[in-house]
């Protein structure tokens, strides 16, 4: 509450860009940045102002799919608190993060102590279907990443995985005395070493163990009686059914427990829990 009274008195105000992975957020945030005024932009563990990398580790430059995810998300104390300083020594009033769900943006400006999204804008708000699929397609058949800064930038700190640049023009409009001056950007086209080892997945039974262990950890006397998992485009869904010991606190140890599977499960995979759903069965008189 300090935090976001501070970010208050500061005028600061987060927008966020949400899409799956491979639609093309990267590619258009420099588009949305200057749309609505925005220097800063949060996109894959980096944090950029004005085309130069200031702060942060790039997710793309990591080995498994699994580490890049967790990159994003700041899980490194080291990567995160560097952002974190950089960003109480800049000036300024809006920024923008990256994210594959809404959830992940809230989760990403949280760690790093910025005010929660006021905006949230949706890459099928911005984009067409078609230039939607045709991302999808480039991201898996060729397993290229763009980064929205300069090759020059994406060279310098990870030349391994640079693979092209790209760049447009965009006229921007000015008084008519001025005409219209075309405007350029570049942007970089990566192709990281876990793009080219194909996809990682979880198997509902690996996950399963993951739950019990983290029950097992949290309170063995909770007893699992069934977990169900669907995966959808914003991260899994974990119904769980359980057996509890009479004179739980139902209300407390519950959503306790929802937030130690959530907790645990991100933090060591990397991969994200949309939701925990507990049913309780049976109360159990021991």
């Amino acid at each position: 509450m300090l935090r976001n009274l501070l970010f208050s008195l500061r005028r600061i105000k987060t927008y966020a860009l949400v899409g799956e992975s491979g639609t093309g957020k990267s590619f258009r945030a420099v588009l949305v940045a200057q749309k609505y005024g925005i220097d800063y932009i949060i996109d894959d563990g980096l944090l950029i102002r004005e085309n130069r990398i200031l702060a942060g580790r790039s997710a793309k430059k990591e080995k498994s799919l699994m580490a890049a995810v967790k990159v994003a998300l700041f899980d490194d104390k080291k990567y995160r608190d560097e952002v974190i300083k950089r960003l109480q020594t800049e000036k300024f009033r809006k920024i923008l993060l990256l994210g594959t769900s809404e959830k992940m943006v809230y989760k990403i400006a949280a760690r790093l102590e910025l005010p929660a999204p006021d905006r949230i804008i949706h890459i099928e708000d911005i984009a067409s279907q078609e230039d939607i699929e045709k991302a999808i397609r480039t991201r898996r058949i060729e397993g290229k990443h763009v980064i929205p800064v300069p090759s020059i930038e994406v060279k310098r700190s990870y030349s391994q995985i640079f693979y092209d640049a790209i760049r447009i023009f965009r006229r921007r409009r000015l008084p008519e005395t001025l005409g219209n001056t075309p405007r350029m950007h570049e942007k970089s086209v990566v192709r990281p070493e876990y793009s080219r080892r194909g996809k990682v997945i979880i198997s509902e039974a690996a996950l399963s163990q993951m739950v019990i262990h983290c029950v097992d950890e949290y309170n063995e006397q909770i007893l699992i009686k069934k977990i169900s998992v669907k995966d959808d485009k914003n991260g899994y869904h974990l119904v769980i059914t359980i057996d509890v010991p009479f004179g739980l606190q139902l209300g407390g140890d519950m959503q306790g427990l929802q937030q130690y599977i959530i907790d645990n499960i991100e933090r060591y995979t990397g991969i994200l829990i949309e939701k925990v759903n507990l049913i309780i069965d049976k109360i159990r008189e021991e």
